[in-house]
């Protein structure tokens, strides 16, 4: 009888370890894994918008002391064909107008224009007043300055300042009668930057005068 208990104990037991084990069989059988948090869901990105490129400015060359030479050497030599234009009965109008067109800023803005030759009216701020004193007409005082006639004009710049865009010489210039052959000293200050057309260069300041002669 006892026999009997023990054999159904350990039976039992034995059972019961099966059970454990299959549980913890079970259990150990199934992932371990925390729980995943919920992804938000992708806000949809707008599309980039396009940026226009600006066209390049076109560039500009900078002024340079022989642009400066030329320009002047334009001017002499425009000065003494309307001379000579109006020696030979010519269009010397015309002519004047030609060298104020293609020297001259008055297209394109101011001209700070102060001839030699002027007290009345000694700031010619139009193209009308300045071909005035080149020529004669709109102002009473005027009697043609490029008429003399000259048969040559020289610059002698004493400097040359140069800033990218514009450029300023002083100095003496020297007027040759044609008649006489006597040289003329005058002083002068001369302003250029580059026409908008074509960058060639052309006068925005234009003063001249005739030295101090102190009275004794």
């Amino acid at each position: 009888m006892m026999m009997k208990q023990g054999l159904w104990a350990m039976c039992l037991l034995s059972g019961m370890s099966f059970v454990v084990g299959n549980v913890a069989l079970a259990e150990s059988s199934t992932p371990l894994t925390a729980p995943t948090a919920p992804v938000a869901p992708t806000a949809p990105v707008a599309p980039a918008a396009s940026v226009a490129t600006p066209a390049c400015a076109p560039s500009v060359a900078p002024i340079t002391e022989q642009d400066v030479q030329a320009a002047q050497q334009a001017w002499a030599d425009g000065i003494v064909t309307i001379g000579k234009t109006y020696q030979e009965k010519g269009d010397y109008s015309a002519a004047a107008t030609k060298l104020l067109d293609q020297l001259y800023a008055f297209d394109e803005g101011e001209v700070l224009f102060k001839p030699t030759k002027a007290a009345e009216d000694q700031f010619r701020g139009s193209k009308d007043e300045a071909l005035s004193y080149f020529v004669k007409g709109k102002e009473t005082e005027d009697h043609g300055f490029a008429l003399q006639p000259w048969s040559k004009v020289r610059f002698e710049n004493e400097a040359v300042a140069i800033n990218q865009d514009t450029a300023e010489a002083m100095g003496n210039y020297y007027f040759t009668d044609a008649a006489t052959g006597k040289e003329t000293k005058v002083e002068y200050t001369f302003g250029y930057k580059r026409a908008k057309t074509d960058g060639h260069l052309v006068i925005f300041l234009h003063h001249s005068s005739l030295p101090y002669h102190p009275e004794h």
